[in-house]
């Protein structure tokens, strides 16, 4: 006979000599496998003392199989949703659709323009915001030529008060060098530095910024590609003298 419940009243009427204790295997319901269980014989005399209520009540060990606790019963669910996603209607360019061979060609003159506003004109149409199809995670924009790069403007004292710092990495490697300056020894570093600014930072900002071809004079060596013109909204983009 195995143990199956029992009450916390039985504790004082139970004694070493009336109980009989013995270990058997016994499979268990809840993990399905085999434990030690301890079966437990009570005397006549003892049954007869406990109450109504706590009586302790015996089963005959069955040896038919027991089920294993759903609990730990892993089942596959059954898909919510079957067939195409009739709700999701969001477009995402594929790869197709950002092919660098058939990106448009711009080229703008950057004689007497503000340098800021011809910077920013640049990054939207290098990041490809000026297009419907426009996505911030993907290069969707245009190649932009820049011609005349030592013409560039800018307005009140900045020619003189712009200061344009590199190091070299060595202790007090710093070199700093106003606007005039830099313009003189290497103009086109002046709009390569505004652009890539306004270009996000990371893998995509490094690729974008290589959409940007700066030149200085009138010639450029791209005319395979039939640039066109830069198209410009900005009405304060040239300087007034």
């Amino acid at each position: 006979m195995a143990l199956l419940c029992g009450s916390t009243s039985v504790t004082p009427f139970l004694s070493h000599n009336n109980v009989v204790a013995t270990t058997t295997s016994t499979k268990s319901s809840f993990v399905g496998f085999q434990l030690p269980l301890p079966k437990l014989t009570l005397s006549s005399s003892v049954r007869t003392l406990l109450p109504q209520t706590s009586r302790v009540r015996f089963q005959q060990d069955s040896s038919a199989p027991v089920a294993e606790d759903p609990r730990f019963v892993c089942v596959e669910p059954e898909p919510r949703f079957k067939g195409p996603d009739i709700w999701n209607k969001t477009w995402y360019p594929k790869a197709a659709d950002h092919v660098n061979t058939e990106k448009t060609w711009y080229v703008v003159d950057a004689t007497d323009k503000v340098l800021g506003r011809l910077a920013s004109t640049i990054a939207i149409h290098i990041r490809g915001k000026n297009l419907p199809t426009y996505t911030p995670s993907v290069d969707m924009g245009a190649f932009v030529i820049v011609v005349n790069a030592e013409k560039i403007a800018v307005s009140g004292k900045k020619r003189t008060q712009k200061l344009y710092r590199r190091h070299s990495g060595r202790p007090g490697g710093m070199t700093v060098e106003t606007f005039a300056q830099l313009q003189n020894r290497i103009p086109e570093r002046i709009i390569e530095h505004a652009v890539r600014g306004m270009l996000p930072k990371g893998r995509l900002g490094r690729r974008l910024f290589t959409h940007l071809k700066v030149y200085k004079g009138p010639d450029h060596p791209h005319a395979a590609q039939k640039p066109v013109e830069l198209p410009i909204r900005d009405k304060r983009i040239e300087l007034k003298k």
